[in-house]
């Protein structure tokens, strides 16, 4: 297995479509060596061949430690990820990933977690139902998906020991799922959820008039609008050196360090992975993320320069 501190070269051992636009990947060691671990809600970073880094949770029981799995929808409004990864990637090629990091844990000593999954969003909290699974764990999961043939891993879950736990909701049999009937009562339990932006703001709307703590509301998002530029121009001061970069109304923080020649990390450029989440000294963000929670927000000590601005005039950074 070649590899440094946090990239594995790994080969494509199986390609096989999932559901309807979705495209599912086993990836293995070539020579059958053990796969760094991972639990529940942990992703991985693809070097899409000819595209992007892209971050893709994995699906396969976190027990499993001779192979990553992972599902790939197929976005007509993709930035050139699920494109390549479809048309591009197919199996016996070599890829270059990232190890597993977790920013979706499952919570410790949780009783009968609640899993929501909306469409392709089923992928970490699959992962999440064989971990809870293994360990003999009470959980309720629902899934979500406009139709029957959208939805992935209908056939896999119908096989697994916890298929009971399983209710599904397609749009075009029975219609949506009654959020204020499913979360009403339930305030005490810890609730999951991932899937598109408008099913995630809908559960998580719902769930918090109806009670439930921020503490008790977990989620990941997988996509985001496209971050834009859009806003008044502002000044980045790096601490460290004391340097000045002026930020264009049309450019943000991330080109702008660029530009300058100053480094920072960067994946998904939409707010969601918080690979270049950077400290903030003073001066107040404009938070535009999908990633840091709402009390993490306010607290204005962070924030995501690929996506956010400023309120402030000037924003300090740990740089």
């Amino acid at each position: 297995m070649n590899m440094t501190d946090s990239t594995l070269m790994m080969r494509v051992a199986a390609r096989r479509d999932e559901a309807d636009g979705i495209a599912g990947f086993e990836f293995v060691d070539a020579d059958g060596r053990e796969l760094p671990p991972f639990e529940a809600g942990a992703h991985i970073d693809v070097y899409v061949p000819g595209g992007p880094v892209r971050q893709y949770s994995l699906c396969n029981a976190p027990h499993e430690r001779h192979r990553y799995q992972i599902a790939v929808l197929r976005d007509a409004n993709s930035r050139g990820g699920s494109q390549r990864m479809h048309d591009a990637v197919n199996e016996g090629d070599a890829i270059h990933i990232g190890v597993p990091r977790n920013h979706f844990p499952l919570a410790r000593h949780d009783a009968k977690p609640l899993l929501l999954a909306g469409g392709i969003g089923v992928t970490p909290i699959l992962c999440m139902a064989e971990q809870l699974a293994a360990k003999g764990a009470a959980f309720d999961m629902h899934y979500c998906a406009r139709s029957k043939s959208r939805a992935a891993f209908v056939e896999r879950i119908a096989a697994s020991s916890w298929a009971d736990n399983v209710q599904y909701h397609f749009d075009d049999e029975h219609g949506m799922l009654d959020l204020n009937a499913l979360l009403t009562g339930g305030a005490d339990r810890h609730l999951y959820v991932c899937g598109p932006q408008g099913f995630m703001n809908a559960v998580l709307d719902t769930a918090r008039s109806l009670g439930w703590s921020d503490d008790r509301l977990h989620y990941e998002y997988f996509a985001a609008a496209q971050p834009s530029g859009d806003g008044e121009s502002f000044d980045v001061r790096l601490a460290r050196s004391g340097r000045v970069v002026s930020i264009a109304a049309d450019c943000t923080v991330t080109q702008a360090l660029a530009a300058a020649g100053v480094d920072v990390p960067v994946s998904c450029e939409q707010g969601i992975c918080g690979t270049c989440i950077t400290r903030v000294l003073d001066g107040e963000p404009d938070h535009r993320d999908l990633y840091l929670s709402p009390e993490e927000q306010a607290r204005n000590d962070q924030f995501l320069p690929c996506c956010s601005r400023a309120k402030s005039r000037v924003l300090v950074l740990d740089l």
